[in-house]
């Protein structure tokens, strides 16, 4: 993963999950909580803040990400872990592709605040630094909407309410500035001037629990018929109910296709067939047809619609084989 300079001095190495430095997505089930970390950091004892960035199948409109509430994308807050390590999750709601990426900055009123209150409990005369910070909340306010700036405005009257010297936790400038509704709020809505994001935005894929683990069935609907004679769909779908009470949630199914009639196969893979046998059905097309069409023998496109019914009456779902091999005599390689 290379790093990512895009602005300011945080780096933001090795996200994940990802595989291939994001060339292939990595892959969750609808409502599993899916753990983000991160390597960031900076130069200098600066504090950083970061968030995970995330948004859904349906969340196209890219806007600005994390400055404007008419963006469809989602943070959460990172944890620092220790040493570079950083973490945050996000449970996806819904099948699709999810995409999400990190970003990071410098939160120059925690470094501030860090700093200020050392020097309070050293018993330091802080009156330059209360100042910094009544200008740090003043720049800040046009972040907050009007009707949550009181805590604020509240802060900066009462930094600049008195003269001389500000030691100790008791002086009013100094309360009013490490007040903790102070604190939300600067948090709440951060200056991320400077940040960096992590590139590429990263993908998802997030499927249903079934994707995950299912016990599937290799069904052959021609092994079905009465001995001698070639099984149907109609026939195999007498067997569905059976197959369901063996606990499987899926038949697979070779291809239904028409099987060719050139270099055939016999039983047990054997180069020359006899005449009764049926070949191998993932040697598609003959002059029945190739892959648009069912194989005569089976049956009709309605008697597999039939078929599927059938599945879905017993709770199983079919899955195909899609086989992209042709015989030498598939119409479309005449």
């Amino acid at each position: 993963m290379k790093l990512d300079t895009k602005k300011g001095h945080v780096v933001i190495e090795n996200v994940r999950p990802q595989v291939d430095c994001g060339l292939h997505r990595a892959k969750a089930v609808v409502g599993d909580v899916v753990e983000v970390t991160a390597e960031i950091f900076r130069d200098g004892p600066a504090v950083l803040k970061a968030v995970v960035r995330y948004r859904g199948p349906n969340d196209e409109n890219e806007g600005s990400p994390g400055r404007s509430s008419s963006t469809k994308w989602q943070e959460t807050a990172m944890e620092h872990l220790g040493n570079d390590e950083w973490t945050a999750s996000f449970r996806p709601s819904e099948i699709g592709t999810w995409r999400y990426q990190v970003e990071a900055w410098t939160d120059h009123f925690a470094t501030w605040r860090r700093g200020f209150m050392k020097k309070v409990e050293a018993g330091q005369d802080v009156a330059l630094e209360v100042e910094e910070g009544a200008l740090l909340l003043e720049a800040r306010l046009k972040k907050v909407p009007g009707k949550e700036r009181g805590p604020l405005n509240a802060a900066i009257t009462a930094s600049r309410s008195g003269k001389g010297p500000a030691t100790g936790f008791d002086d009013p400038r100094v309360t009013a500035l490490l007040d903790e509704g102070v604190g939300v709020l600067m948090s709440r809505y951060p200056d991320r001037t400077g940040s960096t994001q992590s590139k590429p935005v990263l993908e998802l894929t997030v499927d249903r629990e079934r994707a995950r683990f299912g016990a599937w069935y290799e069904f052959f609907p021609r092994s079905t018929g009465k001995p001698g004679r070639h099984g149907t769909f109609k026939t195999a779908a007498k067997h569905l109910a059976t197959v369901a009470d063996m606990g499987f949630d899926v038949v697979y199914l070779p291809p239904i296709h028409p099987i060719g009639d050139k270099f055939r196969k016999g039983k047990n893979n054997t180069l020359e067939a006899l005449a009764d046998d049926v070949g191998s059905p993932w040697a598609i097309g003959s002059r029945d047809g190739g892959h648009t069409d069912v194989h005569p023998q089976l049956g009709t496109i309605d008697d597999f619609d039939a078929f599927m019914k059938a599945a879905d009456r017993v709770g199983i779902e079919v899955a195909l084989d899609f086989a992209i091999q042709c015989s030498p005599d598939h119409p479309w390689v005449e």
